[in-house]
């Protein structure tokens, strides 16, 4: 893994003023919403733990829709923690220091190309995820509405239907943004080359 931008010469480090020093160093104060974030993802175990139990309790007098219901919150559980990680990660790498991670045989092969472009886009397409699978579970819940059996209304899951819309077009949005900035990148060094 090869960072984008390379650290400056120690002298030019040890130069650096005491106002700009400052603000560079201020990114170290997003170092304890990362270990937050850690200990929320022990959080997510803990649930993850109790929702598999109740689960394997329930195992033969749940239907085979409360199964599925219950797999698909569990999905849902892991999503959200692969979102914490890569957010965890990623941000950790992109905004506050290296990991230094270059060798590890358990370094994520996303890592090695991470800026907050492509930070911006895998959290996207994660929510988008996560936003899918809650809204299965909305359909396959409101299932029963017919019946009066369903929790939803009807407006309920055409919000849901409609929020989750929003959400692929705003990655999509975010995504033809980070193209066109990239072209005009790759133009500009294109044009100082000649």
């Amino acid at each position: 893994m090869t960072p984008e931008t390379p650290l400056p010469p120690k002298a030019i480090r040890a130069a650096l003023r005491p106002i700009p020093m400052l603000i560079f160093g201020s990114r170290w104060l997003q170092l304890p919403l990362y270990v937050g974030l850690i200990v929320a993802q022990g959080v997510y175990v803990v649930l993850f733990l109790k929702e598999l139990w109740h689960l394997f309790a329930h195992a033969f007098s749940f239907s085979e829709q409360q199964i599925m219901l219950a797999v698909l919150g569990l999905i849902v559980v892991v999503m959200i923690s692969n979102l914490l990680v890569m957010v965890i990660v990623g941000g950790y790498e992109t905004f506050v220091s290296r990991l230094n991670l270059q060798g590890h045989p358990d370094e994520p092969e996303w890592l090695s190309h991470v800026n907050a472009s492509v930070l911006k886009i895998k959290l996207a397409m994660a929510i988008i995820g996560i936003s899918s699978i809650h809204l299965l579970r909305t359909f396959i819940e409101a299932g029963a509405l017919g019946s009066g059996k369903g929790n939803y209304t009807e407006t309920g899951v055409m919000w849901q239907t409609i929020i989750h819309t929003v959400f692929i077009l705003s990655a999509m949005g975010i995504a033809y943004v980070d193209r066109l900035s990239s072209i005009a990148t790759e133009e500009a060094k294109h044009a100082v080359k000649h």
